[in-house]
């Protein structure tokens, strides 16, 4: 019987660390905020994270800002033709109960004139404003280089 309760602890721990991820104001949670790492002296850098919206009516989000970077913007990536481009985004509605997500390869949020490279098992502090639920602080994660999704607490390969 000691086996069923380790996993218990364990599933435990794991959802506590998800949770923490996770920032909710009003009808908005943002979820698991992270970064790419950039290499030393890079200017830009890229942020990911998914916005849902729980409520009712569309939220809108207004802008985004960090203090390791001189500014945030969000950006979309499109195939044009089999031409990939990057189109900065000013607002971008999350519709009643629905999700949008950051990911490489679509949205993301670009943080411009970076003060200091980006390093992995790093944090930053960064908000997001929305139209509606206001301003909301979040703590990004910095994963590796190519990362292509944020990795788990407590769920790392050894």
């Amino acid at each position: 019987m000691l086996f069923p309760r380790i996993l218990a602890c364990a599933l435990t721990l794991c959802s506590t660390a998800v949770l923490a991820q996770q920032y909710a104001a009003g009808d908005v949670v943002v979820e698991h905020p992270w970064a790419r790492a950039t290499p030393k002296g890079a200017s830009v850098g890229a942020g990911y994270l998914t916005v849902r919206n729980t409520g009712a009516a569309a939220e809108i989000l207004t802008g985004i800002s960090a203090d390791i970077a001189g500014s945030a913007q969000m950006h979309e990536t499109r195939n044009q033709g089999g031409v990939m481009s990057m189109q900065p985004v000013e607002r971008l509605t999350i519709p009643p109960g629905g999700a949008v997500a950051f990911r490489p390869g679509a949205y993301h949020v670009m943080f411009l004139d970076l003060k200091a490279p980006l390093k992995k098992g790093e944090h930053f502090k960064a908000v997001l404003t929305f139209e509606h639920a206001g301003a909301v602080p979040v703590d990004f994660a910095v994963e590796a280089i190519g990362a292509s999704a944020p990795s788990m607490p407590g769920m790392e390969m050894k």
